[in-house]
């Protein structure tokens, strides 16, 4: 016998590596627990191969609770998770920045399956009785991969995650429950629910294998709806199949993957040869082989001991038995080993092998190929700890029908140790799956090479329904299946539930129609924040839903009554009613119902006989009489609109005989609806009161500006559309005493009466610095910056201030000298005689105000011709959320282009229109002037000229 080695080769079988002809597979079988490495499958998380730590165990399929039941954690409702301010942005920013999150979310993205999450979705909308469905993975943007019901977005829209239902959900990582989308302040103003298509929502987090978030499986109806704990608790599980679904589809991908990529390794690394000599013993290896084995040409003792040498020890006496094996009895050679380099690392190999005989049939040599099987084998082990770590069954069956794979959820759920499957026939130890679609199914998808996806039951002792999804392999079938004999149960007690809430759907009809009167009202109020026109809102959205006619009274600032709206039902009768608005509260007596109610704040209620009541308490010579008398009224009901703890206005519905007063449900709602009316009315007078305030403040702060001969000054001031239309932009134009015009434009941070009381103060100070110095304007904004730091003017702002000069021979060459600094404002816009456009930028550019009083500031000098125009203007101008600022001056250079032969007053217009669009959100500055020649007439266009009676100098 040849001798391989002197050192007793131990045997050691090797392990399963998943991928490879060696696998292990399963079918559904009796549930049951099973152990692995003393742990239970039951007791949950514990220690993974190679330190991995493996998920939870599946929970239960979809179980549905009572109502009654705890809902499982969800967002604190007295929380806005959608608000719109810094902190929020930042944590839905940092959601979408998320690298690893990212990462999870596109390894799903590729390779969703299309046809199981869109049986997901749809059950989802069936089991919650919801209109429409959707499965989202979020990654920097929404991407829609299922979606079902109307208006329900298609699959595979993708679009920003800000506005959208799922953002909450997503970056709180809890179930978001919205029982009324439209009354809820959280999610109101999103344009889903503002479209109507969003009335009620539920949505809940897919968490991936690595804890991130990485979608949400959400439900929503288009009209308001309770939401319960069996709803939460029910979309919860859906949503962990979907993410079972993700996962399994994209680990199938990337088992597809390893396995070319281990290949192509192995083609990449090459393969080396061997022959061996075994009656001299010489051992040939070829470049590649040495290489792989780490052995350089001249260290190599080319024998068999150089070949044990690199061996693992572990390996030697498996691999020695295979040679042995070849050997004796002249046939093929096959292994695959570890072996260790000179460096240390370990590395596997894959050998193959044929023993060669002679005359007398004895084997004389054998030759082979190796080549390197680490990668592969890499990949194999991560696949299996992915299989492993999954809270879905798994199993694999080879083109035998035998057991290759089976992981540890597959054991508890088939009831039965990994030992018992492995190698077992699946129809011989699950004989009831003979002739079931279970066989039916798998056999088609190995035999046609196309997935199955099916729902069968097994009976007892498993006693349950699957669903299964089978994919053909190379080697045989993989099997993932889920116990769902919950969820059809749940099913079919639905379907009853949905039987008997048909019959209670005619009762609840008026309750909804009431809620959602409800909702309009508040929604439409609070889109508004002029006094009349939500007055006018009310009043139609009362008439003719719950009353024949009303008024509405408003309490004025100076504690007096004022009827300010009225509606009819009959168009006939709308002047009888405005008639009789005009003339009752001079008529009503103290002592009447409204006067009461306003007293009081407690509600009044007429029952029948209104006209009568109310005409006892008017004047006996007013017309009031005769226009209540044929409007007719039989009830009425009077209630107070309160807000802030005062009564800011009443109420007052009228009904003719035919109908009567108000349902004790009807008045509970009216109630609801003067308490959100009077909010209303409220903030809408508080900002009128605003809106006044800033309209004075403007004018006193937005003075005239100066025209000398030979300069033609426009100004021109747009407020924001939704703010106090006063804020911190300004524009200014003076003389100083020495007869130069200074010209300045400035914005300081904010866009409040705050910021134009900050604004007023840095304007103020800015021109007596000029005015007393007659200082250049690098000089002035330094003094300017001073003056904000040692008063404690606790602001910012941009400035460009600009001085027009001209000595005596500038003046006889009919040129004038601009000279101007800037302080952190957009760049003037120049427009030479010629028409031509460019920018007045200074560079480097210059630190804005109330930032280093210390900075240094210079001065930028241009010489500009008779026929030049500049123009000044503040960010509101260029800037847009949806452009960045040098995009806006682009835009503004080209708009100035176009316009530079109109005069200057058709410019400044035209650019306004042009430039500032309708609904603009923030105010708009602007001051731009033209140089006339000075030995010419001023021209007509330009107007008169405009300067002080006396520039008088400053004493020093």
């Amino acid at each position: 016998m040849l001798l391989l080695g002197s050192s007793g080769w131990a045997v050691r079988r090797p392990g399963f590596v998943p991928g490879r002809a060696s696998r292990a597979r399963a079918s559904p079988a009796p549930r049951g627990s099973a152990t692995r490495g003393g742990r239970r499958a039951e007791d949950g998380p514990g220690p993974g191969p190679s330190g991995w730590v493996r998920l939870p165990v599946r929970t239960a399929s979809p179980t549905r609770r009572s109502p009654d039941a705890p809902v499982p954690p969800t967002q604190d409702l007295r929380r806005d998770p959608l608000r719109t301010d810094a902190a929020a942005r930042v944590t839905l920013d940092g959601f979408a920045a998320d690298v690893d999150r990212g990462a999870s979310t596109r390894r799903l993205l590729s390779s969703a399956p299309v046809v199981a999450l869109d049986r997901l979705t749809v059950l989802a909308a069936r089991s919650l009785d919801a209109p429409t469905a959707h499965l989202s993975l979020l990654g920097e943007e929404r991407h829609v991969v299922a979606a079902t019901g109307p208006g329900a977005d298609p699959r595979g829209h993708a679009g920003p995650l800000a506005g959208s239902l799922c953002a909450a959900t997503a970056v709180e990582g809890l179930p978001l429950v919205v029982p009324d989308c439209a009354a809820d302040e959280r999610v109101a103003a999103l344009p889903a629910v503002r479209s109507g298509a969003a009335g009620a929502h539920l949505g809940v987090p897919l968490r991936g294998r690595d804890g991130h978030v990485v979608g949400v499986l959400s439900v929503s109806s288009p009209r308001p709806r309770a939401w319960d704990g069996a709803d939460v608790s029910t979309l919860t599980t859906l949503a962990a199949a979907a993410v079972s679904e993700l996962e399994l589809s994209a680990l199938a991908v990337e088992h597809r993957t390893a396995r070319v990529r281990g290949q192509l390794a192995v083609a990449a690394g090459g393969v080396g040869t061997f022959d061996w000599d075994l009656l001299t013993g010489e051992l040939v290896w070829d470049e590649r082989l040495l290489d792989l084995f780490g052995y350089a040409a001249d260290d190599f003792g080319r024998d068999i001991a150089a070949f044990e040498a690199r061996l693992h020890p572990d390996d030697r006496s498996r691999v020695g038995e295979a040679l042995q094996q070849a050997i004796e009895t002249c046939g093929p050679f096959e292994a695959e080993y570890r072996i260790v380099r000179p460096d240390g690392s370990t590395r596997w190999v894959q050998a193959r092998g044929q023993a060669l005989p002679d005359a007398s049939g004895l084997a004389v040599r054998l030759l082979g190929a190796a080549y390197d099987t680490t990668s592969a084998r890499d990949d194999d082990v991560r696949v299996a700890r992915i299989l492993e770590s999954m809270a879905s069954a798994f199993f694999f069956l080879d083109r035998g029908w035998r057991f290759t794979y089976v992981n540890a959820e597959a054991e508890k759920v088939l009831g039965r140790r990994r030992e018992e499957l492995l190698g077992g026939n699946v129809w011989a130890l699950f004989p009831d799956a003979v002739g079931s679609d279970f066989e039916t199914h798998y056999r088609s998808v190995a035999r046609d090479g196309r997935p199955a996806t099916f729902e069968a039951y097994y009976p007892a002792p498993l006693d349950a329904w699957f669903e299964v999804h089978a994919w053909p392999d190379p080697d045989g079938v993989s099997v993932y299946f889920t116990d769902v004999t919950e969820r059809r149960r749940t099913l079919l007690e639905l379907e009853s539930a949905r039987a008997q809430a048909v019959a209670a759907h005619a009762a609840t009809t008026a309750a909804a129609a009431r809620l959602q009167l409800l909702a309009t009202v508040g929604e439409d109020l609070s889109a508004t924040l002029d006094v009349h026109e939500a007055v006018a809102r009310l009043s139609q959205h009362l008439v003719p839903a719950l009353a024949d006619w009303c008024l509405v009274t408003l309490v004025d600032e100076h504690g007096g009554l004022r009827d300010v709206g009225c509606q009819h039902s009959d168009p006939a009768l709308l002047d009888t009613v405005r008639a009789y608005r005009d003339a009752r509260l001079s008529a009503l007596a103290p002592d009447s119902y409204l006067h009461g109610v306003w007293r009081t704040a407690r509600p009044v209620t007429i029952g029948a006989g209104a006209t009568e009541a109310v005409v006892r308490h008017l004047a006996g010579d007013s017309p009031a009489r005769d226009l209540l008398r044929r409007l007719a009224p039989e009830a009425l009901e009077c209630l107070p609109l309160r807000a802030h703890g005062r009564t800011v206005g009443l109420l007052t519905l009228f009904h003719g005989a035919e109908h009567g007063p108000l349902a004790p449900a009807d008045l509970l709602l009216v109630t609801e609806v003067a308490d959100r009316a009077g909010l209303a009315l409220d903030n809408a007078r508080l900002y009128s009161a605003q809106h006044r305030i800033a309209e004075s403040l403007q004018r006193s702060l937005l003075t005239a500006p100066v025209e000398p001969d030979r300069v033609q000054v426009a100004v021109r001031y747009q407020p924001a559309a939704q703010a106090a239309r006063v804020g911190g932009d300004w524009y200014d134009a003076f003389l100083t005493p020495d007869g130069s015009t200074v010209l300045v434009i400035g914005d300081v941070a904010g866009h409040d009466i705050e910021a134009a009381a900050q604004m007023s103060q840095v304007r103020s100070l800015l021109r007596g610095i000029a005015y007393a110095t007659g200082a250049g304007p690098a000089t002035v904004l330094s003094g300017l910056d001073a003056a904000v730091s040692g008063l404690a003017v606790a602001t910012t702002a941009t400035v460009v201030v600009a001085r027009l000069e001209q000595d005596a021979d500038e003046r006889r060459r009919g040129v004038t000298r601009l000279r101007w600094a800037n302080a952190g404002h957009p760049p003037p816009v120049l427009v030479g005689a010629d028409g031509t456009v460019r920018p007045l930028a200074v560079l480097p550019p210059q630190l804005l105000l109330g930032i280093d009083p210390g900075t240094h500031r210079a001065d930028a000098v241009v010489a500009l011709e008779p026929g030049s125009t500049v123009l000044m203007f503040t960010d509101g101008l260029v800037e847009r959320r949806d452009r960045g600022l040098e995009e806006g001056l682009e835009e503004l250079q080209e708009c100035v282009a176009g316009l530079a032969g109109l005069t200057l007053d058709e410019l400044v217009d035209g650019v306004l229109a042009r430039l500032v669009p309708p609904g603009h959100d923030d105010d708009v500055a602007l001051v731009a002037f033209r140089l006339h020649p000075v030995d010419e007439p001023r021209p007509a266009e330009a107007g008169p000229a405009r300067e002080p009676d006396a520039v008088l100098p400053v004493p020093r």
